[in-house]
């Protein structure tokens, strides 16, 4: 039975696992890192801008000298900077316990990654599918091992166009593509734990999201933004069903939590529901087969 109070301070004890936390430099990355640096993992701050995410690690050597926390650079609208991540971490570890798939981008203007995807699909969905696949093996060989995936309340708006997911056809809807990209992390977390346990993996894979939290990804949402001060908890707050979905005991693969509050905008985490679309395995499956195709990375499962 999961608390109904949970909160970090439920977070056990994390001494010789690894973790790599996405996105580590601000908001809920920071504090997911932060909390498990705490409890004694090693965590790798992912991050794409190096000032950012070497100040992040600073922070937390210089209020805690013990922490064992490193940055190593992650650019995940990068086809080239997501393969030198994978590449330099396995040249450094030889297990990965926790894969925090957590950075993302909300509601630019219209942009492409270096590979010619929407920026929001090509970032949130396609670089954490390609990062994914490029470390699976390693997690294969980790017993206890999890990933998490983090999406949101936008993806009840999602609904992918698979004859235009880089909006190249249509007038552009930032915030349409924003939903779209956070449907995908579910149906990516769904059909990757089943293609798990078809083939007897043990990895267990968890979604999660923030609630109504206020961070730095609402830069380019003007409205949000303004309501953040009626609504949105604080980042530490909103890390929590994160943490709950990498480290609970009673977590299960394939699930989802998120603020147990009204609407679930705020709260403790709990287990909470995806809408329907969300579950259709055969988008799931549909989506795997044009991630693949799109990255090039073929899963080893």
């Amino acid at each position: 039975m999961m608390k109904t109070n949970w909160t970090e301070q439920d977070v056990p004890k994390q001494d010789g696992r690894i973790a790599i936390v996405t996105g580590a430099n601000s908001g809920i990355g920071f504090e997911t890192a932060r909390v498990l640096a705490a409890r004694g993992a090693t965590v790798i701050m992912a991050c794409r801008n190096p000032q950012r995410g070497q100040a992040a690690v600073k922070l937390l050597k210089d209020a805690h000298p013990d922490y064992l926390v490193e940055f190593i650079p992650l650019d995940l609208s990068s086809l080239e900077s997501i393969q030198a991540f994978a590449s330099t971490f396995k040249s450094l570890y030889n297990r990965l316990d926790l894969l925090v798939n957590n950075a993302g981008v909300m509601v630019p203007p219209y942009s492409k990654t270096k590979e010619g995807f929407e920026l929001q699909f090509g970032t949130n969905h396609l670089g954490h599918f390609a990062l994914t696949g490029l470390l699976i093996e390693l997690m294969e060989n980790t017993e206890n091992s999890r990933i998490v995936n983090v999406s949101s309340m936008a993806h009840k708006a999602g609904k992918l166009n698979f004859s235009d997911l880089n909006w190249e056809s249509r007038s552009y809807k930032p915030w349409q593509a924003y939903g779209d990209s956070k449907i995908a992390n579910l149906y990516f977390t769904f059909e990757l734990q089943r293609r798990l346990q078809e083939n007897g993996h043990e990895i267990k894979v968890t979604a999660a999201h923030p609630g109504w939290t206020e961070t730095g990804l609402q830069r380019n949402a003007g409205v949000t933004r303004f309501l953040n001060k009626f609504f949105a908890q604080k980042p530490q707050a909103g890390a929590w069903p994160t943490l709950m979905a990498a480290v609970d005991e009673s977590a299960t693969g394939g699930e989802y939590y998120g603020p147990s509050g009204f609407m679930e905008m705020n709260g403790n985490p709990k287990k909470v529901s995806t809408n329907k679309l969300a579950q259709d395995k055969a988008i799931a499956s549909k989506l795997w087969q044009v991630s693949e195709q799109a990255t090039g990375v073929a899963y080893s499962i």
